[in-house]
């Protein structure tokens, strides 16, 4: 009888060790994957900030501004899509890009406004497809979707490449 108790009370003790084990084995997968999920979050927020200081610039008719989240080599495209005149691809310098935006007039008011952010991150390299509407004097003008593509360089995202559709 003695040997019986034994055996079960050993028995009841692993199984009591066994469904501790599970239980803090679940736990330290549910961190793990709530810290994952964390770190990526604050990545994607720090891609999202980048492109919000760049509007920031634009909005602010700020070049130097736009130059502090751009990569020196950017390269910069635009599609215009026109069912008349068809789709033309389009260069831009980011001398030309630079020069154009400190250039805007002060009596001419524009925004463009992202409608949301799609951010991908694998490592070092970061893309955002945003969709937009363009408001030239509060009216419509045309809408499309900007993409950009980050890199990350000394903890810091910087915009290395911008293209863009642009339709009416």
């Amino acid at each position: 009888m003695e040997q019986y108790v034994c055996k079960t009370f050993r028995s009841s003790l692993l199984s009591i060790w066994r469904l501790n084990y599970i239980i803090a084995m679940k736990s330290y997968t549910i961190i793990f994957f709530l810290l994952l999920g964390l770190s990526c979050n604050a990545q994607k927020q720090e891609v999202q900030k980048c492109i919000e200081s760049f509007f920031e610039g634009f909005h602010q008719r700020d070049s130097s501004k736009i130059k502090l989240v751009c990569a020196d080599k950017m390269i910069l495209q635009s599609i215009s899509e026109s069912t008349t005149k068809g789709n033309k691809l389009s260069n831009e310098s980011t001398k030309e890009f630079y020069k154009s935006i400190a250039s805007i007039p002060l009596n001419m008011k524009f925004q463009e406004k992202i409608l949301s952010y799609n951010i991908q991150i694998d490592g070092s390299m970061a893309h955002v497809w945003a969709p937009y509407e363009f408001y030239l004097n509060e009216k419509f003008s045309h809408s499309g979707v900007n993409t950009f593509t980050l890199f990350k360089e000394k903890d810091e995202w910087k915009i290395i490449y911008l293209i863009d559709t642009r339709r009416r």
